[in-house]
C-alpha cells in the first residue's frame, strides 16, 4: 500500500501520508501520490487540497534503501517524484502543505510544489542531501531558488541547512507559522476552506499564468496572460463575481 489516505471535508480534500517510522518515500508511495494527484486534480467537487503527514513528520524525503541502487534505471524510476510535483503544481485549484514536524529533502521538494505552506515554529524544513554526497535532484534545485532566490537557495543546499518554521517564514519559504504542531492542520484547513469558497476556476488560471510566464521576456509573459484573460471571461465565476458586485451581494462561486 502507498500509505496514503484521502479525507473529504466539504469541498476540501485532505491527503495524509503515513508511512512509519519517518514518512520516507519509496517507489510505491510515489505511484500512490501520482494516482491521488490525478484523481483529485480532475474532480470538480474538490476545490482545494491540503497535503499533510503525521504529527512527527510531513515527509523525511526519499527512502535511502531506494536510493542505494545508483543505476540510471533505478534513478529514472525515482525521478517519477518529479511527475508527482508537476501534477500538484499544475492542479487547477489551490494546494496547501500542512507541515508538522520535519519536511526534508524530497519532502521539502514536495512542499515547494504546493501553492501555500503552513507550519509550526518548531517544525523543520531543509535539504540535507549534501551529507550523502547528493543534492536535491527532484525539483529542489529549480523550485527553491524561485521561492527564496538563488543565493539563499545555494546556501541552504550546500550547507544542508534545516530551518525552523520561524526561520523559514523569515525568508519567505513558508507562508503561515503557528506556535504548536497541533495548530497546523486546523490553520491549513481554515485557509483551504476559505479558498474553496472562492473563485477556484480563476485561481487555477492564475496559477497557470504566473508559472508559465515566470522567467520569460515580458512580451511573451503578456501573451500568456492575454490568453488566460480570454479564458477567464468565459468562466461562470467571473460572471458571478461581477454580477454580485453590481447587485451588492456576496458572490456564490462554483469553481466553474
Amino acid at each position: 500500500m502507498s500509505h496514503l489516505t484521502v479525507e473529504r471535508e466539504g469541498a476540501v480534500a485532505v491527503v495524509v501520508f503515513d508511512r512509519p517510522p519517518v514518512n520516507a518515500v519509496d517507489l510505491e508511495a510515489i505511484e500512490g501520490f501520482r494516482s491521488v494527484a490525478e484523481e483529485l486534480g480532475g474532480d470538480p467537487e474538490v476545490r482545494a487540497i491540503v497535503i499533510t503527514g503525521t504529527d512527527k513528520a510531513f515527509c523525511a524525503g526519499a527512502d535511502v534503501s531506494m536510493m542505494r541502487d545508483l543505476s540510471p534505471e533505478n534513478h529514472q524510476k525515482v525521478r517519477r517524484w518529479i511527475d508527482v510535483q508537476a501534477a500538484i503544481e499544475a492542479m487547477p485549484k489551490p494546494v496547501i502543505a500542512a507541515i508538522r514536524g520535519y519536511a526534508l529533502g524530497g519532502g521539502a521538494e514536495l512542499t515547494l510544489a504546493c501553492d501555500l505552506r503552513v507550519t509550526s515554529s518548531d517544525s523543520l524544513i531543509g535539504f540535507p542531501e549534501i551529507a550523502l554526497g547528493l543534492f536535491p535532484g527532484a525539483g529542489g534545485t529549480q523550485r527553491l531558488p524561485r521561492v527564496v532566490g538563488p543565493a539563499r537557495a545555494l546556501r541552504m543546499m550546500m550547507l544542508g541547512e534545516r530551518l525552523t518554521g520561524d526561520e523559514a517564514a523569515a525568508i519567505g519559504l513558508v507562508d503561515v507559522v503557528v506556535p504548536e504542531r497541533t495548530e497546523v492542520l486546523p490553520a491549513a484547513m481554515e485557509l483551504a476552506t476559505k479558498l474553496a469558497q472562492g473563485a477556484t476556476r480563476t485561481i487555477g488560471l492564475l496559477k497557470r499564468t504566473v508559472r508559465s510566464g515566470f522567467g520569460l521576456p515580458i512580451d511573451e509573459g503578456l501573451a500568456i496572460e492575454e490568453q488566460a484573460v480570454f479564458e477567464l471571461i468565459e468562466t461562470e465565476d467571473a460572471q458571478e463575481g461581477l454580477q454580485a458586485f453590481l447587485e451588492r451581494r456576496p458572490p456564490r462561486f462554483t469553481g466553474r
